[in-house]
C-alpha cells in the first residue's frame, strides 16, 4: 500500500487534499506545521506514490527538489500556477516523472471546480516511464470522479494556465475599465451602456459583461511575473490608471 502526498496546503492544496483523501490513503503537508495532516507521522514509513505540489511558484525548482528528497516519491505532480519551462527544468534534475497539472476554478469553491473541470496534464517527452506515470495520474484522477486530457508537453500547459486563463480574464477586466472610465467621462451609466451587448453575447457569446472594479487578489497581476511579456503587463497598467481615474470621477460626483 503506498500513500499520496499534497505538499502546500493552501486554497489550492486543501481542497486536492480533501478531494484524494475521500478515495485513497493521502496526507498533506505543509511548511506550516499546525497546518499538517495528523496522520503524517503515522504514514511516514509507506511508500510515496504521487507528490502533489501545490506550493508558490517563489523558488519553486529548489523546493520541488527538497520535497522529492524528503518525501521519495515515484511521480511528482505540480498542481501550481509556474513559470514556463519549470516542468522541463525539473525533469531534466529528477529522476521520476515530472508531471504538470494546473488548476481551474474559484479559490472560495476549488472542492466543486476540482470536480468539474477536466484536468489537463502534460509530461516532457524525456520523462521516465511516461505512459505508466499518466496511467496511474488517470486512474487516480477516475476514483475522485474527474475527466483528464494529456496534452503534448508541459509549456503549452503552462502558457495556457497564463495566458488564456489568468491573463484573459486580466484583459476581460481591463477592457471593462476602459469601457467604464469613457462612460464616465461622458457621464453614462455604464450598465445602462453594456444592455446594448448582452443579446449579441446571447446569440455569438463573444461579448461577455465583466465588472469594471478594481484588479485585486493574488493570481490575475501576481502571474504576469511568471511570464516575461511585456504587452501582458498592460493589464497591471490599465489597472493603476482605472484606480486614479475612479477616485477623481468619485471626487468630482462628491463636489456637484
Amino acid at each position: 500500500m503506498k500513500k499520496n502526498v499534497v505538499a502546500g496546503l493552501g486554497e489550492i492544496g486543501g481542497p486536492i487534499l480533501k478531494l484524494i483523501s475521500r478515495h485513497c490513503t493521502a496526507v498533506g503537508y505543509d511548511t506550516n506545521s499546525k497546518l499538517n495532516s495528523r496522520l503524517l507521522k503515522k504514514y511516514d514509513s509507506m511508500k510515496t506514490s504521487i507528490l502533489h505540489i501545490c506550493i508558490p511558484s517563489t523558488d519553486i525548482e529548489q523546493n520541488v527538489q527538497a520535497l522529492f528528497r524528503q518525501f521519495k516519491p515515484e511521480l511528482i505532480t505540480i498542481h501550481s500556477t509556474i513559470p514556463p519551462g519549470t516542468t522541463s527544468k525539473l525533469q531534466k534534475r529528477l529522476p521520476i516523472p515530472v508531471m504538470y497539472s494546473p488548476t481551474r476554478g474559484i479559490h472560495g469553491r476549488m472542492l466543486k471546480d476540482l470536480q468539474r473541470y477536466t484536468k489537463y496534464f502534460a509530461l516532457e517527452a524525456d520523462a521516465p516511464r511516461p505512459r505508466w506515470a499518466a496511467s496511474t495520474f488517470k486512474k487516480l484522477m477516475e476514483q475522485c470522479s474527474v475527466k483528464t486530457k494529456k496534452m503534448s508537453k508541459p509549456v503549452t500547459l503552462e502558457l495556457a494556465k497564463l495566458v488564456v486563463d489568468t491573463s484573459y480574464y486580466g484583459w476581460l477586466i481591463s477592457y471593462a475599465q476602459i469601457s467604464k472610465m469613457i462612460a464616465n467621462k461622458y457621464d453614462a451609466n455604464y450598465d445602462e451602456m453594456w444592455d446594448f451587448s448582452d443579446e449579441i453575447h446571447k446569440y455569438l457569446g463573444n461579448r461577455p459583461r465583466m465588472f469594471p472594479g478594481v484588479i485585486g487578489g493574488h493570481c490575475i497581476l501576481q502571474n504576469l511575473e511568471l511570464i516575461d511579456e511585456k504587452k501582458l503587463y498592460e493589464i497591471n497598467n490599465i489597472n493603476d490608471i482605472f484606480t486614479k481615474m475612479t477616485q477623481l470621477h468619485e471626487k468630482t460626483l462628491s463636489g456637484k
